[in-house]
């Protein structure tokens, strides 16, 4: 079935991969962002206008929720943007959903039991999407979703513009600009890293599931099969890294940040990716991810990017 999908953040990392996933799979993206995208029809709105929405919604056969505030330490001294978004956008999106019957994915977090303002309002939407498919009847699917990494990724300050720090491009923009990788707390937390086109094929997956009518009573958890902490992805940038600069990288280690705890593990349960018909044996190793990474970053230097003066 060829569907005419609704992607709210469209805009963002994952929704550009997703939209390129979509395309691949037949079916055709249609934007729902405050930022318009080029080449693809877009609605111009935001997820916390309800009409804007319920709008999108009349004119699309499926969608997936992407749209969100992101940032772990960075919302915390003010989380009510995020409530607001994560929360009330969500209820938003369900609300048309459920008044036009149509199918969709809810993307959530893999550290959903964490109590920091992203975690806290991301949950509560997956509990949301629970409760409507089992009191109001709709089709949708949660997809939790360990660390997303790869090419495309915004970095933050003091790289580019962006406030919300991501552990990749963090890790590979330090590394590249020849300064020490920071690492919080002693990092031997587990966080698995999951390629981003991998998870493209996932959300795709889940989506076409729904519009099928299989709605799983459990999040599907998108994540690989092997793990890995923190250490084993921050030795890994600086390899790569000193292939490109051939100078040296060092690690450091900085206190938790706020929100986040020490010695944690973040991982999916991928028994439930093979209930949803996908087998995370074929996703990209690490090894090959970072690289292809790393190597987008080296490339793009000046561009998307600059080491800070």
């Amino acid at each position: 079935m060829v569907m005419r999908v609704l992607v709210t953040g469209a805009s963002g990392f994952i929704g550009h991969h997703l939209s390129a996933e979509l395309q691949r799979r037949g079916h055709t993206p249609v934007a729902f962002d405050h930022l318009a995208r080029v080449g693809e029809e877009t609605f111009l709105g935001d997820v916390r206008d309800s009409t804007a929405v319920t709008e999108a919604f009349a004119h699309v056969d499926a969608f997936v929720h992407l749209a969100a505030v992101l940032g772990t330490q960075e919302t915390i001294a003010n989380p009510r943007p995020s409530a607001e978004t994560n929360v009330f956008g969500t209820l938003n999106v369900l609300e048309a959903a459920a008044q036009y019957d149509v199918p969709g994915i809810y993307i959530c977090v893999g550290n959903w039991w964490m109590r920091n303002t992203y975690s806290i309002t991301k949950t509560c939407g997956e509990h949301f999407v629970e409760m409507f498919n089992r009191e109001r009847g709709t089709r949708v699917n949660n997809v939790r979703c360990v660390n997303a990494y790869g090419p495309g990724q915004r970095a933050a300050l003091p790289f580019a513009p962006g406030r919300v720090r991501k552990i990749v491009p963090a890790l590979v923009c330090r590394a590249l600009s020849g300064m020490p990788i920071e690492v919080y707390g002693d990092g031997e937390q587990v966080s698995d890293m999951l390629y981003v086109e991998d998870l493209a094929r996932v959300l795709v997956k889940a989506l076409e599931l729904a519009a099928a009518g299989v709605v799983h009573p459990h999040a599907i958890e998108a994540g690989p099969v092997v793990h890995n902490t923190v250490n084993d992805v921050a030795r890994l940038v600086s390899q790569l890294a000193i292939a490109h600069t051939g100078g040296k990288v060092e690690i450091v280690y900085l206190p938790m940040r706020p929100g986040e705890i020490e010695g944690d593990t973040v991982t999916a349960k991928v028994d439930t990716l093979y209930s949803a018909g996908i087998d995370p044996g074929g996703f990209v190793p690490l090894e090959s991810g970072m690289a292809e990474t790393v190597e987008w970053f080296h490339q793009n230097k000046g561009v998307t990017w600059n080491p800070p003066a």
